[in-house]
């Protein structure tokens, strides 16, 4: 096993609810398509943080479509609720638009759309406060049109950019980007597992962490997530709180399978 290999068994793995919001409120899609409604984003925070999730990320997920900036009213009622990282984007376009969102409250700036569009977001924002608190968030579909087969899409999965997932994700961690998200169009909300191939495709392509985001169901898909990649989060949302789903988990229930089959994960405080 490789230095990064070892390093990365031993590493805590994240569980996150990630929050795409509409007005406010908590909705859940399938392949970024037919949200329903959820909760309030800030009861639903309260619900996630006493339950002992590790991060929540909050996504405007209408911002960058409607060209209009970041929910801030949403993001401080969300986190006067939570004592753990928080993560923030969707209308971010300015290092103004970073700050206010940092003083609302988040600890991290997740930058997507505004990102392709004009990439040097990134490094003006790691610049200004740290990479560690700049997350490029990509979302991604296999398209076939690119050398990787995966596209880059932005605006809600809405616009094709022609962009290669692969190099974006390495650009974006040569810009500053301290963290990277990759999104599975293909396996958003489908609850059949994460895109195992992504993620190991970009693994060899950065250095920074990584958070797999789309398919999450089962336990096994989280095991089988942390076991075959170097993944150091995972997206569980709807296997916490989907309308969709078979059945909800609990954190606790995760968190104890996680660790009976060897996986390092935040121990559940009782």
């Amino acid at each position: 096993m490789s230095s990064k290999g070892i390093l990365n068994k031993m590493l805590t793995k994240r569980l996150i609810a990630c929050f795409d919001i509409i007005n406010g409120r908590v909705t859940k899609a399938v392949k970024f398509q037919g949200n329903i409604d959820v909760a309030s984003a800030d009861e639903l925070a309260g619900l996630m943080y006493d339950s002992q999730i590790d991060e929540i990320i909050f996504y405007d997920i209408t911002a960058s479509s409607d060209k209009r900036g970041i929910d801030i009213d949403a993001v401080k009622k969300t986190a006067r609720r939570i004592f753990i990282p928080f993560t923030v984007g969707g209308g971010i376009k300015t290092l103004d638009d970073m700050y206010e969102a940092l003083k609302a409250g988040a600890e991290k700036i997740s930058v997507d759309s505004m990102a392709v569009r004009n990439p040097k977001i990134i490094t003006e924002g790691a610049k200004a406060f740290g990479s560690q608190c700049i997350v490029l968030s990509t979302q991604v579909k296999r398209t076939g049109k690119t050398p990787s087969a995966y596209e880059v899409f932005i605006d809600g999965a809405r616009l094709a950019t022609g962009l290669d997932a692969i190099e974006w994700i390495r650009r974006g961690q040569d810009l500053g980007a301290g963290e990277i998200c990759v999104n599975s169009i293909d396996c958003d909300g489908t609850m059949t597992g994460y895109d195992i191939e992504l993620m190991k495709l970009s693994e060899k392509a950065v250095m920074v962490p990584l958070i797999a985001s789309g398919g999450a169901g089962k336990p096994e898909h989280l095991k089988n997530l942390f076991i075959d990649t170097q993944a150091q989060g995972a997206i569980i949302s709807s296997m916490l709180y989907s309308p969709r789903a078979e059945r909800n988990y609990s954190v606790r229930e995760l968190k104890a399978y996680l660790e009976q089959n060897g996986i390092n994960v935040r121990p559940f405080e009782e």
